[in-house]
């Protein structure tokens, strides 16, 4: 290469090398336990999506089988809280403001946002909470309500609008907040009565660099299962697979970080120290899929009550059963995979989905089916996966 008529190959593709890929198959093979089954949960959405789109199960041993988890924030939010924001948006007065793949999801009675919007409630679409709060400076008529889900990566941020509403003192602005916590759900997967069979987690990357690796390590300890944070790109995926295998033939249950360049074990503080200001946890939520779980969700602190759509407009929550012929719920928990489903590919697709995981971009189903998975032979059953003590 001459460097003065030619740039150096972009940062990017360091992490898709096709030999470093090879490399690193041919040690997950090796590494692999001879007598039985793997199964290794990706709980974040947007892994599901880079592995299905670099196809990275290609390159994976048979009896090593990925399990799609709940990491997808639109797949886990039930059917009773797109009711709640749909009623809403359709009083007199109010403009609702989310994230574009909510507009989409299927509510009761074959509803979703972005009908209603057709139908005449005030629904718009944004990038930033912050577009919500110059909304309600400018319509100051207007009750402005922003509709806010996710994990704790998008959560400092509609921290910021709450703060800012309240310095300004603006008075039509509030959050109906349903943000949920990632290790609150990782222990729900692992604990109850029929807990899911998993070897272990391939940790959330964009959350990890906002929670840090440290609020994992009572999950790993207490349930006994490695967990290994990986960032977005082939070589980053491979090599926490790898890693996982290696404390799985091991009998290992430790905390690791193949996304150095973006995670540490502390995390972004300010961001915290962001979220508990404006937050606490709630006693109990709904995800769908996994149940009401404990202290696995956020609500506004009582020093931002003014903010709290659920309190301004005493909005009650109703628990709405799921399509019947959705097998979402299954999906998010791990038990079936999206090819497992009835509807999947032919009464459900992205046109015209019947259930969440169909809708966002990061749910398996959306993954499985933009990315051709779905023509994947059927996964051999279940083993035991019993580590030593």
């Amino acid at each position: 290469m001459n460097p003065a008529t030619e740039s150096p190959p972009h940062l990017m593709h360091a992490f898709r090398d096709a030999r470093l890929a090879q490399g690193l198959a041919d040690a997950i093979a090796q590494a692999m336990p001879p007598d039985r089954d793997v199964r290794v949960m990706e709980f974040c959405g947007g892994h599901t999506h880079a592995l299905s789109r670099h196809g990275l199960q290609d390159l994976l041993p048979p009896r090593l089988r990925l399990i799609h988890g709940p990491g997808c924030p639109v797949c886990v939010l039930p059917i009773g809280r797109i009711d709640q924001a749909i009623a809403l948006a359709q009083r007199p007065g109010v403009t609702l403001f989310t994230y574009g793949d909510v507009l989409r999801v299927p509510a009761s009675d074959r509803l979703t946002l972005r009908k209603a919007q057709a139908l005449g409630a005030q629904v718009r679409m944004l990038t930033s909470p912050l577009q919500a709060l110059q909304w309600a400076r400018e319509h100051p008529q207007q009750q402005v309500v922003f509709l806010a889900i996710g994990f704790e990566t998008t959560t400092p941020p509609t921290a910021v609008a709450v703060l800012q509403a309240h310095a300004e003192g603006l008075r039509n602005f509030s959050v109906l907040c349903h943000h949920v916590l990632t290790p609150a759900a990782m222990h729900a997967i692992l604990s109850g009565p029929e807990p899911a069979v998993i070897d272990g987690f391939i940790g959330p990357g964009h959350v990890s660099t906002v929670i840090g690796s440290a609020p994992y390590e009572a999950v790993a300890r207490q349930h006994r299962k490695p967990i290994v944070i990986a960032g977005f790109e082939p070589l980053d995926l491979l090599q926490a697979i790898w890693w996982l295998l290696r404390q799985i033939v091991q009998g290992q249950h430790r905390v690791e970080t193949a996304f150095t360049r973006a995670v540490t074990r502390q995390g972004n503080a300010k961001a915290q120290a962001l979220m508990q200001q404006v937050f606490t946890r709630r006693e109990s939520f709904e995800w769908r899929g996994l149940g009401s779980l404990p202290d696995s969700a956020l609500r506004l602190a009582d020093a931002y009550a003014d903010f709290d759509a659920e309190r301004r407009f005493g909005l009650a929550y109703r628990p709405v059963s799921d399509h019947k012929a959705c097998e979402c719920a299954a999906i998010v928990r791990g038990d079936k995979r999206p090819q497992d489903c009835r509807i999947f590919g032919t009464g459900c697709t992205p046109e015209h989905p019947i259930g969440a995981c169909m809708v966002s971009a990061e749910g398996a189903c959306a993954a499985h089916y933009q990315y051709g998975r779905w023509r994947d032979p059927p996964a051999t059953p279940p083993q035991s996966t019993t580590q030593p003590a």
